[in-house]
């Protein structure tokens, strides 16, 4: 009911946009970004809400939650609509979806990413986290759905909608002929017998399938491909999504969002594939928050590893060193160096200060963010800042 009053105090303003909302555990934020980017490129004024900042156009305005609270939400589809926006594209979290924030939205396109664990603080079960997540699928026109995930087949069971799949192997939408290097990936998109050619600007396999949703979900919309293979070729990533940081040295530092099993796993992965020397791995685990991932997280760690930091990430009222502790318990048994630091701002300097010709680092978990989460305060923390403090302190 909130909801609703809520859309009938700003003139049910979702109704004038054309909304395409994104929803899975991992890739919502750069399928966004790539959607924004391809129909800003047809000519289209975009509307973007989402876990790094909201955008009316070229206006910034702060984000708090990934998904708004419905007062927000409609205050946010009223000022788009009165700026002349034509499409809003929006991230939607599994909480938004269980308490109603999104209720009665008229979605015309849903893009559905992955579902792997995350959020079981709040939603007990990977279940209850599936059918959150499939609220949405209920609430659009045309569902958009990465089939190569194991949960693709329970999101489109018994939707009334249009479904599209995108796949590696046979979808509606195919990627074929996959190259991967360490800053690209290209493919050939296959679409009712045709096949274009695709080049994304960032590396690894989940930049395969985050690219062929947004360009399945933009050629859904009625966009031309052109401006789908145009608007790839001019993106350079999104800021804390495999985000290359200039060290003007002969090493590689990427800071990164991943802040679940599957997450770390991808990026490491990805960078696995174009290593020199080593591969280096700092991360923690937020507190108050899914426990149950913290072992998984480090067993993931020291296998796809060759060395491993272990340090805070938002510990918010646990004690980081519980944390800690809980993340080392799945390194047990492993030959993999593990080094922990509680301090994050003197592991990250460690970090740099150990790294040798060929290294690749890979900052996990805070991704786009520039704070830290204590128990009594917040901090500011940006990791560009501490690497370039870090490296001026090497020079010395």
């Amino acid at each position: 009911a909130y909801a609703k009053m809520c859309a009938n105090l700003f003139d049910n303003p979702a109704k004038k946009l054309r909304l395409i909302g994104v929803t899975g555990t991992n890739g919502k934020t750069s399928v966004t970004y790539m959607l924004k980017s391809i129909l800003e490129q047809a000519g289209e004024k975009i509307g973007l809400i989402g876990t790094i900042q909201n955008l009316i156009g070229d206006e910034v305005i702060s984000s708090k939650n990934t998904t708004p609270e419905a007062y927000e939400l409609n205050c946010l589809f009223r000022q788009m609509v009165d700026s002349g926006c034509t499409f809003c594209v929006m991230e939607v979290s599994s909480h938004a979806l269980d308490q109603y924030r999104v209720c009665d939205l008229p979605f015309e396109i849903a893009v559905f990413t992955n579902l792997t664990q995350d959020h079981l603080d709040y939603h007990i079960t990977m279940q209850n986290y599936m059918q959150a997540k499939k609220k949405l699928f209920r609430m659009c026109k045309t569902a958009v759905v990465n089939a190569d995930d194991e949960y693709s087949g329970q999101i489109i069971e018994g939707l009334g909608c249009r479904v599209v799949t995108c796949s590696t192997a046979n979808g509606v939408y195919s990627a074929k002929s996959v190259k991967y290097k360490p800053d690209s990936v290209e493919y050939e998109l296959l679409y009712s017998g045709k096949l274009n050619h695709i080049k994304v600007m960032t590396g690894g396999a989940f930049t395969v399938y985050n690219s062929m949703l947004a360009a399945a979900a933009a050629m859904e919309a009625g966009i031309a491909v052109d401006n789908i293979i145009t608007a790839f070729l001019s993106m350079h990533g999104v800021k804390g999504r495999a985000e290359s940081v200039p060290t003007g040295r002969d090493f590689t530092v990427i800071i990164d969002y991943a802040h679940t099993p599957d997450g770390l796993k991808n990026i490491l992965s990805t960078f696995r594939e174009c290593e020199k020397n080593r591969l280096i791995v700092l991360f923690g685990c937020g507190g108050d928050r899914d426990k149950t991932k913290r072992p998984i997280m480090g067993n993931i760690a020291v296998k796809r590893a060759d060395y491993v930091i272990v340090t805070s990430d938002n510990p918010r009222t646990e004690e980081p060193m519980a944390i800690i502790e809980d993340i080392l318990q799945g390194t047990k048994g492993y030959n993999t160096p593990v080094k922990v630091i509680e301090n994050r701002i003197e592991a990250i300097k460690y970090a740099i200060g150990m790294a040798t010709a060929g290294d690749i680092i890979v900052l996990a978990g805070k991704g786009h963010e520039t704070y830290q989460i204590l128990k009594d305060k917040t901090i500011h923390l940006d990791e560009r800042e501490i690497i370039k403090e870090a490296l001026e302190k090497t020079e010395e």
